[in-house]
C-alpha cells in the first residue's frame, strides 16, 4: 500500500485548475477506504502574490497556504531560493504549476519534479500565447499539453495530451475556454495516474 502522493501547487491568479484538483481529491476522500494507492494528498496552495482567489480556495478547503513575492526578495535567483524553501517545508513529492505566472529557475527545479499544464500541443505554440498563436497559424486542432517543467520555455517532457477542435468563428476566448475544461481534466487524470504509479516522471520515485 502506498502513502499519498504529496503535492503543492502553485496559484497566480483565480485559481480554477486548483479547485478542479481540489474537488477531485475531496470526492476520492469521501469515497476512499483505509488504502492510500491512488490518493493524492494537496498539502500546501503557494501563490508569488497575496490576496488572490487561488488562496482563498486553498484556504475554504482547509489547505495550508504561503506567498512568496518576488519584490520581496533582491533578485530572482534569491527569489527562486526562498520560493524552493518555501515548498521544502511541505516535503512534497510533486509541484503542480496551475497558472503560476512566474518562471521557475534552478533552485526549485532541482528540488522536486514540477508538472504544468499548457493550453497547446506542445511542441506547437510554446509560451504565454499558445491559444492565440494557433488561431493565428489556423489550425483545426489544438488543444493541451501536461508536462514535466524544465529551463526551457514549455520545453519538458511530455506526460498526456488533450486535443480540442477549433470551430468556425472560434475567438481566442471562447477557444481557450473550452482547453481549459480539458485542461482541468487532464490535470486531475494526470496526478491520479502518477499516484497509482502508472505514469512515470523523472525525479520521482516509482510508486507501487
Amino acid at each position: 500500500m502506498s502513502q499519498p502522493l504529496r503535492v503543492v501547487v502553485l496559484v497566480s491568479g483565480s485559481g480554477t485548475l486548483l479547485q478542479a484538483i481540489l474537488d477531485a481529491t475531496a470526492a476520492s476522500d469521501t469515497a476512499a477506504t483505509d488504502a492510500a494507492d491512488g490518493a493524492v494528498e494537496i498539502v500546501a496552495v503557494g501563490a508569488d502574490r497575496p490576496g488572490i482567489e487561488g488562496l482563498t480556495r486553498a484556504e475554504r478547503a482547509g489547505v495550508a497556504t504561503f506567498v512568496v513575492p518576488v519584490g520581496d526578495h533582491p533578485d530572482r535567483a534569491a527569489w527562486d531560493v526562498a520560493l524552493r524553501e518555501a515548498i521544502a517545508a511541505h516535503a512534497p513529492d510533486l509541484v503542480v504549476s496551475a497558472g503560476f505566472m512566474k518562471i521557475l529557475g534552478p533552485a526549485t527545479l532541482g528540488f522536486v519534479p514540477v508538472i504544468n499544464t499548457h493550453p497547446a500541443l506542445l511542441p506547437s505554440f510554446p509560451g504565454a500565447h499558445g491559444v492565440r498563436d494557433a488561431l493565428a497559424h489556423g489550425v483545426r486542432v489544438t488543444g493541451c499539453t501536461c508536462h514535466v517543467v524544465d529551463a526551457g520555455v514549455d520545453t519538458g517532457p511530455i506526460l498526456e495530451q488533450r486535443a480540442v477542435s477549433v470551430l468556425d468563428g472560434d475567438t481566442e476566448d471562447t477557444l481557450h475556454e473550452r482547453i481549459k475544461v480539458q485542461e482541468r481534466e487532464l490535470i486531475v487524470d494526470v496526478l491520479a495516474r502518477i499516484a497509482r504509479g502508472e505514469l512515470a516522471v523523472e525525479g520521482l520515485p516509482a510508486r507501487r
